[in-house]
């Protein structure tokens, strides 16, 4: 394994990762328990090909990124330890917390020098100390530079994403564009790496101009509103959403950090406004307000990985409503990359296969379960309930079995509850009823294997 944490990012997320109903979301985010390194540090840096399919780690899919120069963060800084805990990092295991920060780092960019080259071993074993059996040596490629967007996060049980708070895995394709003497380097890869250290510090988007790009994920809809905010003068650490007369704070989507749950103007509504807190947790642009709906694409849900949505904006002594006076801004084109270059294939996921399972009364319904996204210690799933009889069904529930040590996280567009290994869900306030020969949909989270089957499901 020449330099690599993963040949592929881990992190294969669904749209409905960390949704419920509006009504039900919890008011925090992820508290920042990591502060700024000194600057600049010194640690190792591993490559990887691309960014995993639909979404990296911040929530964007790599095609949407303003630069394919990024990086990944390490989620834990638990030296000795490489066990999985679960994301986002919170309670007694916040302490573990590293760089990514619970992806409040995301969106942020890092400016890399290339440093020393090790003559040993330096494989990210773990319990192993690195470049070992050698010794840290400059040499031509020391000093060469590149300023790279934070997209992914580390959160692999080996020595580098463990055991050294300060490394960087690597976007492949960029190695070669590190620049030194004012042309890129050209060929540090494939005989001048082995895992070099390098020496980084955050910094400011580079020729930043412009303003926001606001997209839509997949499964996006009115009583899901999850968006994607990219193009950034210095990260986010925070997204404020207008309704019913007040700012509320938005819930980060588990913890990508650049992908928040919103709401609409008023309860259900495809209108939204929005503000913005960049890393130094001052309302971007002076507090300015962004107003935007659903796109007409989506219609009534997103069906696409990602959805740009057009918007118009007001200044911030403007009083907030379902229409403000405001002036068009076009997403913008800029992009704050010094140099671009076409994105690395990645390789997309298994698409995953829906499974019909009769219930146990016949005639009256038809529930299909499907997993929508996987990973290591979770997994996103949607269930489908028809009304195959002649009646409608009045505040409808869905009950089925799930193995024993999975555990719900939490659940949307139903009440997801979970006694022991049976698990029900009980029709939303909002559509209590279902008409002959309609379906109705909800989803859950929840950790534990990362595809498990449900059987004996019920409806009633």
């Amino acid at each position: 394994m020449n330099g690599r944490a993963s040949s592929i990012r881990r992190r294969v997320w669904a749209a409905a990762l960390a949704a419920v109903l509006v009504a039900a979301w919890p008011a925090a985010t992820p508290a920042g328990a990591v502060d700024d390194p000194p600057a600049p540090v010194t640690g190792n840096a591993t490559y990887f090909d691309a960014l995993g399919s639909p979404y990296g780690g911040c929530g964007l899919p790599q095609s949407e990124l303003d630069s394919q120069d990024f990086v990944a963060l390490n989620v834990y800084d638990t030296p000795g330890d490489y066990n999985f805990y679960p994301r986002p990092l919170t309670g007694e295991n916040a302490s573990k917390a590293g760089l990514w920060n619970n992806g409040l780092n995301c969106g942020r960019y890092v400016q890399v020098t290339i440093s020393d080259y090790c003559t040993g071993v330096n494989d990210g074993a773990p319990g192993q100390p690195f470049c070992r059996n050698g010794s840290w040596v400059s040499d031509a490629y020391s000093g060469a530079t590149l300023t790279m967007l934070v997209a992914d996060s580390c959160g692999d049980a080996n020595g580098w994403c463990r055991d050294d708070p300060y490394h960087l895995d690597l976007s492949k394709p960029s190695l070669n564009r590190f620049v030194k003497d004012g042309a890129p380097v050209g060929d540090m890869l494939p005989n001048h790496w082995n895992n070099r250290r390098v020496t980084w510090s955050f910094v400011p988007a580079p020729n930043y101009s412009g303003d926001i790009r606001i997209g839509f994920l997949k499964g996006a809809q009115a009583w899901w509103p999850a968006i994607a905010i990219s193009h950034l003068p210095n990260g986010i650490h925070g997204v404020e959403y207008y309704a019913d007369g007040a700012w509320q704070q938005a819930r980060m989507n588990s913890d990508m950090g650049q992908s928040y749950i919103i709401g609409g103007v008023t309860r259900g509504a495809t209108q939204f406004q929005i503000r913005v807190r960049d890393a130094s947790d001052e309302l971007l642009n002076g507090g300015r307000v962004y107003s935007f709906s659903l796109p007409a694409s989506c219609g009534s849900q997103c069906g696409a990985d990602y959805t740009e949505a057009s918007y118009t904006t007001t200044t911030p002594s403007a009083s907030p409503s379902a229409s403000p006076s405001a002036s068009p801004s076009a997403s913008p084109s800029a992009s704050p990359s010094a140099s671009p270059s076409a994105s690395p294939s990645a390789s997309p996921s298994a698409s995953p296969s829906p499974s019909p399972s009769p219930s146990a009364n016949p005639g009256i319904c038809q529930v299909t379960y499907e997993v929508t996204s996987s990973w290591q210690g979770g997994f996103t799933a949607n269930v489908t309930v028809k009304n195959t009889g002649a009646t409608a069904l009045q505040n409808w529930t869905v009950a089925w079995d799930m193995p024993s040590g999975v555990s719900l996280v939490n659940g949307w567009s139903a009440t997801v509850t979970a006694d022991g290994t049976r698990w029900t869900a009980n029709a939303p306030s909002w559509a209590t009823s279902l008409a002959p020969g309609a379906s109705a949909s909800f989803g859950f989270q929840a950790s534990g294997p990362s595809s498990p089957g449900a059987s004996g499901f019920a409806c009633s």
